[in-house]
């Protein structure tokens, strides 16, 4: 299950949100600045265009909880694997001199 990504997937999608913002704003001005185009439609463009990027900041934001939520979950299952096979391991650690002092009785 530990496919490598967990901390590092959720920074790449901020990265990657953050860039989306920059750039469509970066693109939303020098738009604004080429084009010839009255103050009302000018207004128009700027609200469908804000909707556009609402709606979009929307989804990444959902796809990002949801990678978060479960590389939460991957990390509290590798956490309980892990407390798995410490907990078998000193098992057997506790178990080891007493299988030397049973077969010492055995033999003597």
């Amino acid at each position: 299950m530990d496919d490598g990504k967990g901390l590092a997937g959720i920074a790449g999608i901020v990265g990657m949100v953050i860039g989306f913002l920059l750039g469509s704003t970066a693109g939303l001005i020098v738009g604004l600045l080429l084009a010839p185009q009255s103050g009302e439609e000018t207004r128009e463009y700027l609200r469908d265009k804000g909707i556009e990027l609402k709606s979009r900041a929307e989804e990444l934001s959902e796809e990002g909880r949801v990678r978060f939520e479960e590389a939460i979950e991957e990390g509290k299952s590798a956490a309980a694997k892990k407390k798995q096979d410490m907990t078998e391991a000193l098992e057997a650690e506790k178990e080891a001199p007493k299988k030397k002092a049973s077969a010492k009785k055995t033999t003597a």
